[in-house]
């Protein structure tokens, strides 16, 4: 079963390819290696913004991951022309907009864990980083950057 029918048979669909909001890539490939800039979850057109700890809770932490983990493989497709060439998720980095007392970043990055591993099998098992901020772009709640191997790439 191809990625986009393991998506589709979860009820997910890949939104449209993110756009840079500055000067960088969205993705850029280094030999096997393909790097993902931050994405931030943009839900029906509008960036999802507050602080984990008080206007978002952990609870909402999952939807979040996955409007993030679709941006992301849609990025992917963009540039690889395939999902199929991707071989392993090696890192996420996970930043978390949270007020000074929140202490659940671990668990907000769980949503987008599961998600890659729900889709990929052993290949979505990655190491990880989540580390709390006070502010990010646009206001996001969320920010997540990621590496990953790829086994080659349409010319």
């Amino acid at each position: 079963m191809s990625i986009e029918e393991k998506l589709a048979m979860f009820g997910l669909k890949l939104p449209e390819p993110s756009q840079p909001i500055g000067s960088y890539l969205s993705c850029i490939v280094s030999g096997n290696l393909l790097f993902i800039s931050g994405v931030i979850p943009i839900k029906e057109g509008k960036v999802i913004t507050g602080r984990f700890g008080k206007e978002i809770q952990t609870i909402d932490a999952k939807e979040i991951g996955t409007l993030i983990v679709l941006t992301m493989l849609s990025n992917i497709k963009k540039e690889l022309g395939s999902l199929e060439k991707i071989s392993h998720f090696i890192k996420i980095e996970g930043f978390v907009n949270a007020t000074e007392e929140f202490m659940e970043h671990p668990i907000v990055l769980n949503g987008i864990s599961d998600l890659l591993v729900q889709i990929f099998g052993e290949s979505g098992v990655h190491a990880r980083t989540a580390i709390g901020v006070n502010s990010l772009p646009k206001g996001a709640c969320l920010e997540v950057s990621a590496i990953v191997e790829i086994t080659g790439r349409e010319q």
